[in-house]
């Protein structure tokens, strides 16, 4: 029996192989990510009845259900959903442009340039009373800018002669505990009460996400992700080495360009959310490619699916296991990704 399924349009203008494994996973956790959906719409400090959602989101259910499903807790997982998609597809990009499985947007700075600028925007615009003189609103713009503007520079000062994946990183891991002693210093010099409010923000958490930030999200990563899908065979063709890809007709330095540009992009808006968020962007790739293989076609999309309910599983379990008090995602992220990042460790070095 063949191991794919052919899809081929009418005209056979579009043709493209599936792998029956991919699709048996894709189609697992898809389920695993709609179950969770729903339990998270259900369980917090007022349960609601599974079906009961379920019935929400068909325009049913009473005004109590619709005004804490539609109001509280679905934009929420909705944002949660996305950030995960984001930062999990970032490290799946970012790990096949390096050819390394320990690459992440956390690890080379990314995520910390995202952390910088929105402690500086605290710090900056904050009066004697500890009011901010500006609207919230802007301080996932900032994050964005600031984790844009670390990607540029890890790209500027890996540059010479070309990009190559070794000084990505390095150059990366230098930035990154920049970032984290600038983030540091900005906190103590600032006001207290500011340095608490960025200290959740650093920690990773979706509280308080709005339907404003899901109608920017969502189109937002769905963009990224099919530009993603499409670069898809460019990155096959880097892990090969740059030799073999150069000798196939690879424009090695363009698409390390694009790749760094797209994997920036998306890590920015997730942090720009949902704060630092740590180890999705490692774990999710990672856990996708134990089960389909290097293969990006099949590897982005199940990564999305992982990350994204790894997210929304942390962030469930922060909002319902201690209650009544809120934990961020962050934390339970964290909790499970670096023992993971210390086995990989050690699985590299035994390899």
């Amino acid at each position: 029996m063949s191991k794919y399924v052919k899809i081929r349009s009418k005209k056979d203008r579009i043709s493209f192989f599936l792998e029956k494994r991919a699709l048996t996973y894709f189609s697992l956790f898809l389920g695993l990510l709609c179950v969770l959906f729903i339990m998270s719409a259900s369980l917090g400090e007022t349960f609601i009845p599974p079906i009961d959602a379920v019935t929400v989101f068909f325009g049913g259910g009473t005004d109590v259900q619709n005004l804490i499903i539609e109001t509280l807790r679905l934009p929420r997982i909705i944002v949660a959903l996305f950030v995960g998609i984001g930062l999990a597809l970032s490290g799946a990009i970012l790990q096949g442009m390096i050819r390394n499985p320990l690459a992440s947007p956390d690890i080379i700075g990314i995520s910390g340039g995202g952390a910088v600028a929105v402690v500086l925007f605290l710090t900056l615009f904050s009066d004697e009373t500890d009011s901010l003189t500006v609207s919230i609103h802007w301080m996932p713009v900032a994050a964005f800018i600031g984790a844009s503007l670390v990607g540029v520079f890890v790209y500027l000062l890996a540059y010479k002669n070309g990009v190559s994946p070794m000084r990505i990183i390095l150059i990366g891991i230098g930035l990154s505990a920049l970032t984290q002693a600038i983030t540091n210093t900005l906190m103590i010099v600032g006001p207290i009460y500011r340095a608490s409010q960025a200290n959740v923000w650093l920690t990773g958490s979706v509280y308080g996400a709005n339907w404003d930030q899901v109608k920017i999200i969502v189109p937002s990563i769905l963009v990224l992700v099919f530009v993603s899908l499409l670069l898809s065979r460019r990155i096959n063709v880097q892990e090969l080495g740059e030799e073999l890809a150069a000798g196939v007709g690879s424009h090695l330095q363009r698409d390390r360009f694009l790749f760094l540009l797209v994997s920036t992009a998306l890590a920015g808006i997730a942090v720009s959310f949902a704060g630092g968020v740590g180890f999705v962007g490692l774990m999710a790739p990672h856990i996708a490619r134990r089960l389909v293989g290097s293969s990006y076609g099949a590897l982005l999309p199940l990564s999305g699916l992982i990350g994204a309910i790894l997210v929304i599983g942390a962030d469930l379990i922060g909002r319902t296991l201690f209650l009544p008090n809120i934990v961020p995602a962050g934390v339970f992220t964290a909790t499970i990704g670096a023992p993971y990042f210390i086995f990989l460790l050690f699985s590299n070095k035994r390899a």
